[in-house]
């Protein structure tokens, strides 16, 4: 069976790749998230010598619940955040604002990984979402949080069994999940490509990223927290009674470290063995008038993924924009990162032409924003924890695209090892037993495209996994999900 979304070499490919490079010749290449005149002014570079209890480095979700959380626990605690950049300027920014209450990339990825542990696993997801739910509310953060759930739809006939089986698990785990026909799917999400789906109640939903990691750094600086943004750390030396954090123009002299920086080059060079950075690629329309709402349905605006091992991932936002992102994830060689990647047109009109192919009824809507971001992902997808420098430093890193609600889920993890509690968090298997770390280069990126070609074959094939995904399973690795 050949995946939907490979079109087919004739006048029509042809015309349809002329349209999509007309929808999305005048998208800026700016983040939408992040584009807007109320942004946060920047906040002072740090300078000269400082002192703390904790640094947290980092400025995304991780590190800002992580300051948040240990000022919660230690009103008297000294947390100065620093980020390389702005806050909400890495990931947390970037991403489709889909907020997950799993913390294992998915019922299915957890229970073929830690079936032991899965029921532990999916209340402490459960209540993590809540308690992000809670602080959002308490604290007045204005960033359109809706716990609306989400809709997986099957887009190829043999996705139409897999999604029976996903329900049901779901069922088993006591969640609101609706198996869908076509015909209902159809019913809420006018796109001729749905074959059934999964309609999820209640489990997770959907936010603005920027607006919630502006909330979050408003919220740590009003209970205590010193941020200081492009302020880039530079590297560790040791002390008496902690770490020494060196940046570009300053250092802090902490008790203790939390690090936080998802797939940008970590300042403790030995994660770089367990974390692969994976550019992602999105596009956001023009908001649509009330005719193109119409036609498309959608009455409840929950997030909509497809089935695919190559996914789409997509949303309407609160100005009735559509957010089209996936599918095409790029890996460089050399772990390399740098915004001269944060644009790839092959890809942007690849989604473009996806996004006319799902929904054709919405034919000459035009494309107003367009940009790419990085994913930490590591070989088992879900993150991984540590600490090293006689437990003066801690990492939560690897969240593999569903870390805006697991990142605060990482940082209490991060904080109990840092603190040495025996919690009901660091006796999970996946807080202590590490994944299998990336091959090195020059060995690392034809592994990985080798991967990325059989995922895409497992797609165009009825699903089914060839040898090379088989042995992955074997091992342990991920892909699966």
């Amino acid at each position: 069976m050949t995946n939907w979304y490979v079109p087919a070499r004739n006048g029509s490919a042809t015309t349809a790749r002329a349209r999509a490079q007309q929808a999305i010749a005048d998208a800026a290449p700016l983040v939408f998230w992040t584009d807007r005149p109320d942004r946060p002014q920047p906040r002072p570079r740090l300078t000269g010598a400082h002192t703390a209890d904790l640094v947290v480095i980092g400025g995304g979700f991780t590190g800002l619940w992580a300051a948040i959380l240990a000022k919660q626990d230690d009103p008297a605690a000294n947390v100065v955040l620093v980020e390389a950049e702005r806050i909400a300027f890495g990931a947390s920014g970037r991403n489709g604002g889909f907020v997950a209450d799993s913390l294992t990339h998915g019922l299915s990825h957890g229970t073929s990984r830690w079936p032991e542990e899965m029921a532990t696993l999916v209340r402490l997801g459960r209540e993590n979402l809540a308690a992000i739910a809670e602080a959002v509310e308490r604290f007045g953060i204005d960033a359109g949080l809706r716990l609306c759930g989400k809709t997986t739809v099957a887009v190829a006939p043999h996705q139409v069994a897999e999604l029976a089986g996903l329900a049901e698990l779901h069922r088993a785990y006591g969640d609101d999940a609706a198996l869908l026909d076509a015909e209902e799917v159809r019913a809420d999400v006018a796109s001729p490509t749905y074959l059934a789906g999964v309609r999820l109640r209640g489990v997770g939903g959907l936010v603005d990223p920027a607006r919630l990691a502006w909330g979050l750094a408003a919220v740590a600086e009003s209970l205590g927290v010193t941020i200081h943004e492009d302020t880039r750390v530079t590297g560790f030396d040791r002390s008496r009674t902690g770490v020494v954090v060196r940046t570009a123009d300053g250092r802090i002299s902490g008790r203790q470290v939390v690090i936080g920086t998802n797939a940008y080059p970590p300042p403790l060079r030995r994660l770089r063995h367990w974390i692969l950075p994976v550019h992602d690629y999105v596009l956001v329309t023009e908001p649509l008038d009330d005719a193109q709402r119409t036609r498309l349905r959608w009455p409840e605006a929950q997030g909509v993924t497809d089935a695919g091992n190559q996914f789409h991932y997509y949303r309407l936002t609160d100005d009735n924009r559509i957010l089209f992102g996936g599918y095409d994830a790029i890996y460089r060689f050399g772990n390399r990162v740098d915004s001269t990647l944060d644009q790839r047109d092959a890809t942007h009109l690849l989604l473009a032409q996806h996004f006319a192919e799902t929904f054709p009824h919405l034919d000459g809507v035009r494309f107003t924003h367009r940009w790419g971001g990085v994913i930490d992902s590591t070989t088992r997808f879900t993150p991984m924890f540590g600490t090293t420098r006689d437990r003066r430093i801690a990492y939560a890193v690897g969240y593999t695209g569903l870390g805006v609600a697991a990142s605060r889920f990482g940082a209490q993890v991060a904080l109990d090892l840092l603190a040495g509690r025996d919690t009901e968090r660091t006796r999970l298997q996946m807080v202590r037993r590490r994944p299998v770390p990336f091959p090195p280069e020059p060995l690392r990126y034809p592994v990985v495209e080798m991967t990325r070609r059989a995922l895409a074959a497992a797609d165009a094939h009825d699903g089914r996994r060839g040898p090379w995904l088989r042995l992955l399973d074997r091992f342990g690795v991920g892909f699966n999900s």
